[in-house]
């Protein structure tokens, strides 16, 4: 991790090109590695892979959002990501939390996270945005609309890019209205929430809109369904598995970053770091 280099704009964290967000999936049941990052231990020795890897900042969730995932309970979710953010924020290591609780936010600030990635965008408890505003603490705003168990019927779009780019505003107001200091706040499109394929790949066309927003913008898509369904078997018809889409979700770093993203999130870092690299020299040239 190069801490040397960092520096903030509008009060969220920038070096002199895209940044790599780490995935620490601290569950039973991710779609990305089925739980394999599961207990503390394994979780902690893999956010310094990532962090080894070339990632700029972990984010570290305890609730899996894949579509049709139950939630955990709030004691259950704390319990998981606890001391993983403990650990990893003591060593230096600059950390998202990924939470949809106010309370689970405020004890992983506490705990050392400096960062809420909500994928709710504060829709979720009512408690967020008046925390993000006490804490001022830099907050990522998702497009959202439900929870994983029921979000992919509420997929229904007339211009999907246009749709987001109008509910993500509402949401940038209701931050604004709770006081929360909008050179705070970054946005993401919210690939495979309440979307189809067709949507994701509407959405990274016309990536460029969403600077009318002007925030910062972070583009989620690694190892997602809509990429595995792309490189299908030719014979069989069956989606490529999640862990065999890294080299696809690597090529979507690079068309982000090259559009201006101001960061990615990814499950295998090194593919994507060397991606926003690869951007950055392809905008000098």
């Amino acid at each position: 991790m190069r801490t040397g280099s960092w520096g903030h704009v509008d009060g969220l964290p920038v070096v002199d090109r895209c940044l790599v967000m780490g995935v620490v999936n601290v569950t039973p049941d991710s779609f990305s590695d089925g739980g394999k990052w599961f207990e503390p231990e394994a979780a902690i020795k893999h956010g310094r892979e990532l962090l080894a890897e070339g990632a700029d900042l972990l984010d570290v969730g305890g609730e899996s959002t894949r579509p049709g995932a139950a939630r955990p309970e709030p004691d259950e979710e704390i319990r998981r990501v606890l001391p993983v953010i403990e650990a990893l924020a003591a060593e230096g290591a600059i950390i998202s939390v990924d939470t949809m609780r106010a309370h689970v936010a405020e004890l992983m600030l506490d705990a050392g996270a400096t960062m809420i990635n909500d994928v709710s965008g504060g829709q979720a408890d009512p408690d967020m945005l008046p925390l993000v505003a006490e804490r001022k603490a830099p907050y990522l705003c998702m497009h959202w609309r439900g929870h994983s168990i029921d979000m992919q019927n509420r997929a229904e779009y007339g211009d999907v890019v246009a749709e987001v780019i109008a509910e993500l505003a509402e949401r940038l107001e209701a931050l604004s209205r709770a006081g929360v200091d909008l050179n705070r706040v970054a946005i993401d499109p919210g690939l495979g929430f309440a979307k189809h394929a067709g949507h994701n790949w509407e959405i990274l066309r016309r990536i460029r809109e969403f600077a009318v927003l002007e925030r910062p913008l972070l583009i989620a898509a690694s190892r997602k369904a809509f990429l595995g369904r792309l490189l299908a078997d030719e014979q069989t018809g069956a989606p490529r598995p999640a862990v065999r889409r890294d080299d696809a979700s690597a090529a979507v770093t690079a068309l982000a970053a090259a559009a201006g993203a101001w960061c990615v999130r990814a499950h295998a870092v090194a593919p994507s770091a060397d991606a926003v690299r690869v951007a950055k020299r392809w905008g000098t040239v």
